[in-house]
């Protein structure tokens, strides 16, 4: 069985930790060099929740060292303020991990990997686009961010209007006020069933039940700073610049849902440079069934596994 160390880490660029759970195969032998999987969480989530209680261990188990981590300025991560959801700090973070990763000598600097989840999924397509580092990119129901925030704001001229009032936050702030902090979901189970869309309903299911709850997953966002994501696309230039081995795998169900990872699953695909991608739909699975049931996250490491091993090991 594998092991766990929990660990905190400074880069020269940072003035705040990172922490995160380092997950080691149950053959571990320091001496000897491993392939390694950086493992991000969805919007909102961490570590103790499907980044590192479902896919971490999997992939240690196969082999693999792998580092769960909560982004900068969320979970027991530092950083201020608090509960910051800033795409650029968050697509940074990857650098940052894997400058960690090749400090250790038991880590093979070249047979680095990535897996994000949720919008740690798309942040991994973003981030892959720079960090070359990341040798291989699996995405599982990943999200476009800063398209979900777009829409949800609305169209005919929502965007700026959101833009505008989160420039009055901020001057609010700059004046003293004390800083907001906004609820990405409904306040019970009854609000969410009203929405009758399927991601919202099954994502207070995970969140807010003992299914997924955790102290540090509280999908709340610190309001003043929503500018960057309104600005900010997951797949900007990656028919340019994604050009890494790609999986995604994404949930027929999922079509439905407002968070889109079907509709941007399939627009990555389509659209990266990668010659070497691969998409796999999983019939009758859900964006949250991907997060921690047999058929989703079950299902979907029966093809991650062997898609890194190939990769990452030759095999």
């Amino acid at each position: 069985m594998s092991s766990i160390e929990h660990i905190t880490f400074r880069n020269a660029d940072m003035y705040w930790d990172i922490a995160a759970d380092l997950h080691l195969p149950p053959d571990f032998d320091p001496a000897r060099t491993w392939p390694a999987v950086v493992v991000a969480h969805p919007i909102g989530s961490c570590k103790e929740q499907t980044s590192g209680t479902v896919y971490a261990p999997a992939l240690a188990d196969a082999g693999y060292v792998v580092i769960a981590f909560d982004a900068s300025f969320q979970g027991a991560s530092g950083g201020e303020p608090r509960l910051l959801e800033d795409p650029a700090q968050r697509v940074q973070d990857f650098s940052r991990v894997v400058d960690h990763l090749v400090t250790l000598p038991y880590v093979d600097a070249d047979r680095i990997g990535v897996l994000g989840i949720c919008g740690g999924g798309g942040y991994s397509w973003a981030a892959a686009k720079t960090e070359k580092r990341l040798r291989a990119v699996v995405s599982i129901t990943g999200a476009n961010f800063g398209r979900v925030q777009r829409e949800i704001a609305g169209h005919d001229g929502g965007v700026v209007a959101a833009l505008s009032a989160i420039g009055a936050r901020r001057t609010a702030e700059a004046r003293g006020e004390a800083s907001t902090v906004a609820e990405f979901l409904p306040g019970t189970a009854e609000a969410a069933q009203q929405t009758g869309d399927i991601d919202i309903i099954e994502a207070f299911e995970y969140y807010r039940t003992d299914r997924g709850r955790a102290d540090n997953g509280n999908v709340r966002f610190e309001v003043a700073h929503g500018d960057t994501a309104l600005g900010w696309d997951a797949v900007h230039l990656v028919e340019e610049l994604l050009d890494q081995p790609l999986l995604i795998v994404i949930g027929d169900e999922a079509k439905q849902g407002a968070f889109g990872a079907w509709r941007d699953g399939h627009e990555v695909y389509e659209r990266a440079a990668s010659t070497d991608k691969k998409i796999i739909e999983i019939d009758d699975a859900s964006h949250y069934d991907l997060y921690d049931r047999p058929h989703g996250a079950g299902e979907a490491l029966t093809s991650v596994v062997p898609f890194l091993d190939e990769r990452l090991r030759g095999a």
